[in-house]
């Protein structure tokens, strides 16, 4: 995707929107042909584009741990968004096969066992299908600097590459919405199913990737409607990057 100069842009930040733009592209070209590629060359909305407008793509690993550097992705799903609107035909997910023990106290968790996981499929092919499901789509997800570090530890070992990716955190715009209603934050109360309590949505399975990623992005939804019922807010107003504000 060509990028436009940072005085031609007609963006609020252009000159983080332009160098974000840059690092995607520069991240294309070193990444080998496949939808890692295709996702960093499809084309992103503009950031003042109307949420309302946009594509989205719930998503929600399940991991062996907390550490992307030592642990590793067991589960990916996702569902896509238009606008507000889930599509739940798009609704997918990988089991991957762990190429080291699943430890206990995660397994309790989430349910996934050694025996379970060596029914998944490669890390690769996972990351394959979520990257084509993720062309021209905003990425969401709860607590969304954990997915990052994995997808982009992931995409360094296996592509040389970490993938520059533009994200909607849900918990980061909760925090922003109860601060601002002067609320207190507990940590507790900012976890994915409390949160939808909150706002009123109804409880799934907690820990499975496919059920959690339709949770956030339900969550996604209601956060939005809150303060702009048509979804008229712009995309800048709910992208978090680490790092990077477009």
């Amino acid at each position: 995707m060509p990028c436009p100069r940072p005085e031609d842009t007609p963006w609020a930040r252009p000159i983080g929107h332009w160098r974000f733009c840059r690092r995607r592209q520069q991240a294309a070209r070193r990444a080998p042909a496949g939808a890692l590629r295709a996702c960093l060359e499809s084309a992103l909305p503009p950031a003042r584009q109307p949420v309302a407008e946009c594509h989205f793509l719930a998503v929600d690993l399940e991991t062996t741990g907390l550490d992307p550097e030592r642990d590793v992705i067991l589960s990916i799903g996702w569902v896509a968004m238009d606008g507000m609107h889930i599509d739940l035909a798009t609704a997918d997910q990988r089991l991957v096969r762990a190429d080291c023990p699943v430890p206990e106290q995660s397994a309790v968790i989430h349910r996934i066992t050694d025996r379970k996981a060596a029914g998944g499929t490669t890390v690769d092919s996972a990351l394959e299908a979520l990257f084509e499901a993720l062309q021209g789509r905003i990425l969401v997800a709860h607590h969304a600097a954990l997915e990052l570090g994995f997808l982009e530890e992931a995409c360094h070992r296996l592509y040389g590459v970490r993938p520059p990716l533009p994200v909607v955190d849900t918990l980061r715009l909760a925090e922003r919405q109860l601060r601002r209603a002067g609320r207190p934050i507990p940590v507790d109360s900012m976890r994915l199913h409390t949160l939808r309590t909150r706002y009123n949505l109804p409880q799934y399975r907690a820990h499975d990737a496919l059920f959690d990623a339709l949770a956030a992005g339900e969550l996604f939804a209601a956060l939005v409607s809150r303060f702009s019922p048509e979804a008229k807010v712009p995309l800048e107003r709910v992208l978090f990057r680490p790092g990077w504000f477009w």
